[in-house]
């Protein structure tokens, strides 16, 4: 897998993750600049650069926050922490809405949820309330924090100071 490189905003807020080449692409256009390199550096036929591990953006990005981030299976059960919301369980994760599609909701991170299956069809396409079922926690979009511990297995430990204020 290519070496990714976590991207933080000109007021440290984690992004993004990039690529390594467009990391130095940013630096060298001067865009960004280099916050944490890895100890070896990148060689060209005429150059020697750094090797970033974080950059950070010199100028402000204005991100939209809510609606704007994907919805995906993987992001929205690391935002439940891989627990169904109606009973708790960890095993056979599916993806419910908690206004069915059909009764006009939407597919949007305040309707989506981490659901089981027994869960997921025991209310089938009905309300909550019609169900006597309750969420353990109400859906919300995701922190940047959150998208990117779902974009990355592994971490380098550089990131993690600047993962933290995104908590």
């Amino acid at each position: 897998m290519a070496q990714q490189v976590l991207v933080l905003n000109a007021t440290y807020e984690p992004i993004n993750v990039c690529s390594l080449q467009r990391a130095v692409v940013l630096v060298l256009k001067k865009k960004a600049e280099v916050v944490e390199r890895a100890a070896r550096r990148l060689r060209s036929a005429s150059r020697d650069f750094v090797q970033p591990l974080v950059i950070r953006l010199v100028y402000y990005v204005k991100l939209p926050r809510h609606q704007a981030r994907r919805i995906s299976r993987r992001a929205v059960f690391a935002r439940d922490s891989h627990r169904c919301q109606y009973c708790g369980s960890t095993h056979r994760l599916t993806v419910d809405h908690v206004v069915p599609k059909s009764r006009g909701g939407r597919s949007n991170w305040e309707n989506v949820v981490t659901a089981c299956a027994p869960c997921n069809t025991r209310k089938g396409d009905r309300l909550l309330d019609e169900m006597n079922m309750e969420l353990e926690t109400r859906p919300r979009a995701p922190s940047p924090y959150e998208l990117i511990s779902v974009s990355q297995n592994q971490r380098p430990a550089s990131w993690e100071q600047y993962l933290a204020i995104g908590r």
